[in-house]
């Protein structure tokens, strides 16, 4: 399931799902770590009227009762969500957000009472942690009758409930157990409309609250529920307490200023942006800059949806993506985010100069399934782009912003690390790179894409010689570059296939050719300049996945590679739609003056997001549907990049 709502203020991180309940909460790094990733740790919402519960996460018994709504309508990080409950008569409408000072999540609930007499509802707001992540059955609850709230706490993290109605706090509560000893959790405890004000547990513990309203005809009433949290409780408390001073009303309005404050930049060309995609380059933008840690990783996704079907999520700083992410945010004006993910990358780069598979938030390695050793060839780990496109986009921003502090804090200990790993790191046989794991990190192999990234990161490289009086490393990289573009030439391009190679291997001196058909081994020598725009080769392989794909038949989307059955619904597509391979299409028209075709993949991909802008990383062909994690950043990123491109080739 995707993640319509997603709210941060960089250290709190909060996923709201399909129906609007907490679905993912991560504290104190974004994408790290979750402490309520699972179907049964949803933060369940109930409405009880004249002995009728209802959840609006929809349980078994109730299916398709509620229906709801999504939006960011603020331009603002602050979330929408309508919940509608026909056969009740009640509606429920949700304006959350993070605060932006303090790391306390706030939903601020309006309850409309649809029907033509006055009634009691009790709503109840239910909360279940594994606190870091933990399965060991070790966290504690406790109601704290000092505070009128509810603490959940293990180690150095503590979680404070709370709420308001009508100057008053929630009315009952109860503490228990869930997913252990045959416990459901205490959401049972709310099916006779009462609670069983049970004061603590320890293990496994979810609990209760709940706040009694009257409500007139078709009338309704507002309910502050908040949890703040802190590396202790006293810290959680001074949080809690903050709320009760200042007002969760005002937070948010201080909030929504904030986020106003940061889209100043993005604002100053909204404007020229056609109007179809105003609302959808905001909403990604500020997507984006939720899937940033304030120490400088940019998430792939926090979307934990993943972990049902598989080993882990993307909840990780791939290098690579990263610098993706970061690109159009350099473009519009920003400068802060991408300081502190080069200071990111600084600190987790190998001592040999290169970057390692992915990272936590937090820096440390991420989970890898790439060995060490591939059919006999002894070899790091990795994929060469994920140190080649930092190196690349950080002279990027060297051009637009040329601070002397930048060359002072990167060069030596940064650049001239990673630009001499890519110069030696050639294989003798063919004069291209080494072979390291492609960009789908599927394939041991020198792809054609990698070659493209390390050629344009060298000439980079050499260029930011020059800018610091390094002549040396400014001939030896631009020789290097130039020697690994000879190669290509001779090696990378598909003569029978009229399309790029996906790459080639050496074993023994003996060179073999993998004539897969694949987006980014068309799209990379075309982007990082590997072979001239106007080329042969260039054209003949755009020609190749027109054709291919269906696009001369009226299709819009790009999969990755011909016949990819990752995640694939059927075996009778050649792969699901990938957002970004169709957006780096859509960068291609522009350039080459179709921008009636880029038009159509940015309105696809516009008509094929959540109603909040959100989008995933691929889509079902068949469906339609998004296929999770969503939302995705390097999608956003270069939905944004193409629009920054087709408002740039109007102004000419």
């Amino acid at each position: 399931m995707a993640r319509p709502i997603v709210l941060s203020n960089g250290e709190l991180h909060v996923g709201l799902n399909g129906f609007g309940t907490v679905h993912d909460f991560y504290y104190s790094y974004v994408g790290f770590k979750n402490h309520c990733a699972g179907s049964n740790m949803r933060h369940k919402v109930g409405v009880w009227i004249n002995g009728d519960l209802s959840w609006i996460d929809n349980p078994e018994n109730q299916p398709g009762e509620w229906t709801f709504e999504f939006d960011y309508p603020h331009d603002a990080l602050i979330g929408h969500t309508r919940a509608k409950n026909e056969r009740m008569g009640i509606i429920l409408e949700f304006d959350d957000f993070i605060d932006s000072r303090l790391s306390v999540f706030i939903r601020n609930i309006h309850v409309i009472n649809t029907r033509n007499d006055k009634r009691e509802v009790r709503l109840f707001m239910h909360q279940a942690f594994a606190i870091s992540d933990s399965r060991s059955n070790t966290d504690t609850a406790q109601y704290l009758p000092d505070n009128n709230a509810i603490l959940h706490y293990r180690g150095r993290r503590a979680f404070i409930i709370c709420g308001d109605y009508d100057n008053k706090p929630f009315d009952q509560y109860t503490i228990g157990l869930f997913g252990i000893e045959g416990k459901e959790g205490t959401y049972r405890d709310a099916e006779d409309g009462e609670l069983g004000m049970n004061n603590v547990e320890h293990g496994r513990v979810d609990s209760t609250i709940r706040f009694r309203l009257n409500i007139d005809a078709n009338s309704s009433a507002r309910v502050q529920y908040w949890i703040a949290v802190g590396t202790s409780t006293r810290d959680a408390l001074y949080i809690h307490n903050q709320v009760k001073k200042e007002g969760a009303l005002a937070l948010m309005e201080r909030t929504a200023q904030w986020w106003h404050d940061w889209l100043l930049p993005a604002l100053s060309i909204k404007d020229k942006i056609k109007n179809d995609y105003q609302k959808t380059f905001l909403e990604s933008m500020f997507i984006i800059k939720s899937q940033i840690d304030k120490r400088g990783a940019i998430i792939a996704s926090t979307d934990t949806s993943m972990l049902h079907y598989s080993r882990d999520a993307y909840s990780y700083c791939w290098p690579r993506d990263g610098a993706y992410a970061l690109w159009p945010l350099i473009r519009i004006g920003y400068k802060d985010e991408a300081y502190r993910f080069f200071e990111f990358i600084k600190r987790g780069l190998h001592p040999d100069g290169y970057m390692m598979h992915k990272y936590r938030a937090d820096g440390a390695l991420g989970s890898s399934w790439h060995p060490y050793l591939h059919d006999g060839i002894v070899a790091p780990p990795i994929q060469e782009d994920e140190t080649a496109l930092p190196l690349f986009i950080f002279a990027q921003f060297y051009q637009m912003y040329p601070e002397e502090k930048l060359l002072i804090e990167f060069y030596k200990s940064m650049i001239v690390p990673m630009a001499n790993f890519m110069t030696d790191y050639i294989d003798e046989t063919t004069g291209l790179p080494k072979a390291s794991y492609d960009l789908w990190e599927q394939t041991f192999i020198t792809s054609t894409y990698t070659t493209a990234v390390t050629y344009a990161a060298l000439i980079a490289a050499s260029d930011l010689a020059s800018a610091a009086k390094d002549s040396n490393n400014a001939v030896k990289w631009r020789s290097a570059a130039n020697d690994i573009q000879l190669a290509a030439h001779k090696h990378l391009y598909n003569e029978s296939r009229k399309c790029f190679y996906r790459g080639v291997n050496v074993k023994d001196k003996q060179v073999t050719y993998d004539e897969v058909i694949d987006c980014s081994s068309v799209f990379g020598p075309y982007i990082f300049g590997l072979f001239a725009a106007n080329s042969d080769e260039i054209i003949s392989s755009i020609g190749t996945i027109e054709q291919l794909f269906g696009i001369n038949d009226g299709a819009i989307g790009l999969p990755r590679f011909e016949n990819d059955p990752y995640r694939r619904s059927s075996q009778g597509i050649t792969g699901n739609l990938w957002f970004v391979t169709s957006f780096w299409m859509a960068q291609y028209y522009i350039d080459n003056n179709q921008t009636d075709k880029a038009v159509k993949i940015l309105d696809w991909a516009k008509d094929n997001a959540l109603s909040t802008g959100v989008m995933g990383e691929q889509l079902d062909p068949v469906t339609n549907e998004i296929i999770s994690p969503a939302p995705l950043t390097w999608s956003h990123a270069e939905y944004i990049s193409t629009i920054l491109d087709l408002m740039a080739k109007e102004k000419k």
